[in-house]
């Protein structure tokens, strides 16, 4: 049997796949090249760092990413259990304060007997062994190359955006004022309200922006799912109150009204002193962020801790290159998980390292590798990789429509939604009684 395995990178989806070998005995040796090379988003050399947004998403299992969230909690994810520990007030999501929970993370696998770190480089792929490479969508240009050379397919790419933060001290609250949509949860969200006159004002100091240039790679391959504020806000001017502006289901109870717009922002950390402006990704330069954003109400004199940065993702084409289990077909001991597999979202990459931690253990003890059932979210999502029908294969965060339907129509939303999940908890419970686990 292989001595150990190889795990390149240690975010989500790297720290997830070694955690889990390593519960189950397997020697594993780490590789993550922060701090002593840093990539462009990245802040810190913690495990598990989140670049972008500290929202995991929604909570109850009556959407998707809620479901697979649970599913993950049952198959021992060690990502699920530290942002449990380090959640923060988001309503009905799951928001964490990103230093706590990536310190957690670090220090769970710095403290594992059977994990060994190494805080350097990886330039190419090794030539023998299984191997588990989670490199992520900022994998640095030497590994990047070795990986295309060794799949034998161009790989896609396409830009990713962060939101700004802003201290809670430097916003206005006699303007801005607390709340979550129609009132789910607790008020854990802070609206700017924005009158007609004001919006307008906002809209088009906006797509008069300045933007950073956008360089090396393709231009103007954006994910939907993460769409600079700016380029959202030029398909159309209503664009914004139809999308991360909307106002509905939240109310001023100052006033009993309802505003034209709203922009929402959401706790940063645990303390509450910092928030992040929801769906504010942007590619603006930091001037003109402090400039067009002042317009918000409630924002004028903001202090932005941390400005809108947008950054390099590529992907693999994974219905040409890779199998459900996240191996690559032109080579079985290659297994690939996280953001470059073409799951998009901070849980479904996490996910990923799980079903690639867990796959390798099989090999390695002489098993068939395994696919969740298609009920299950975890399932679905692999599925989904290998079998896209898309002629454009793009990044896909979890839904319901990558699970079978269910056999009895059911019109409420809501009702359909829970049925779904308690099938697929029902699935993955029976699966991991039946298949063997090695916990």
């Amino acid at each position: 049997m292989q001595k150990s395995i190889t795990v390149i990178g240690a975010g989500l989806a790297g720290s997830e796949a070694a955690w889990q070998l390593a519960e189950r005995g397997v020697q594993v040796e780490l590789f993550e090249m922060r701090p002593t090379k840093m990539p462009p988003a990245h802040q810190t050399g913690g495990f598990a760092e989140l670049v972008c947004s500290n929202s995991l998403r929604g909570a109850a299992i009556e959407n998707a990413v809620g479901l697979l969230k649970e599913e993950m909690r049952r198959l021992g994810s060690l990502i699920m259990s530290a942002a449990d520990h380090n959640a923060v007030p988001a309503g009905g999501a799951l928001a964490v304060d990103r230093e706590l929970f990536s310190s957690e993370v670090t220090k769970r696998l710095e403290q594992h007997p059977n994990v060994s770190i190494h805080r350097r480089e990886v330039h190419k792929l090794p030539l023998t062994g299984i191997t588990i490479v989670a490199s992520g969508p900022l994998t640095s240009d030497d590994l990047a190359e070795d990986i295309l050379r060794t799949t034998g397919e161009n790989a896609l790419s396409f830009y990713d955006a962060a939101a700004p933060i802003v201290t809670l001290e430097s916003i206005d609250l006699e303007k801005a004022f607390y709340a979550s949509r129609y009132d789910k949860g607790e008020a854990d969200y802070l609206n700017c309200p924005m009158s007609k006159e004001e919006y307008e004002s906002f809209y088009q100091a906006l797509v008069e922006a300045e933007m950073s240039e956008v360089k090396g790679f393709e231009q103007g391959k954006v994910f939907e799912g993460c769409l600079p504020i700016e380029v959202m806000a030029k398909r159309g001017p209503q664009t914004l109150t139809f999308g991360p502006l909307k106002p509905v289901g939240l109310v001023d109870k100052r006033t009993g009204k309802r505003s034209y717009a709203v922009v929402q922002l959401r706790k940063e950390n645990q303390a509450g002193t910092l928030f992040n402006l929801v769906g504010f990704q942007t590619h603006l330069k930091w001037g003109e962020q402090k400039r067009v954003f002042a317009l918000i109400p409630g924002l004028e004199k903001a202090e932005f801790v941390r400005y809108g940065v947008m950054h390099r993702n590529t992907f693999l084409n994974a219905p040409k290159v890779l199998k459900a289990d996240f191996s690559l077909r032109l080579n079985p001991e290659l297994f690939f998980a996280g953001q470059m597999t073409g799951v998009e979202g901070y849980v479904e990459s996490a996910a990923s390292g799980l079903l690639a931690g867990l796959n390798v253990w099989r090999r390695l003890n002489g098993m068939e590798t395994l696919v969740f059932p298609p009920e299950t979210a975890i399932g679905g999502l692999a599925r989904h990789l290998e079998g896209s029908p898309s002629q454009s294969f793009q990044p896909m965060n979890i839904n319901f429509g990558l699970l079978p339907p269910l056999s009895q129509r059911i019109r409420d939303k809501r009702e359909k939604n829970t049925r779904i999940a308690e099938r697929a908890l029902a699935a993955i419970e029976e699966f991991c009684l039946r298949e063997d686990m090695g916990r």
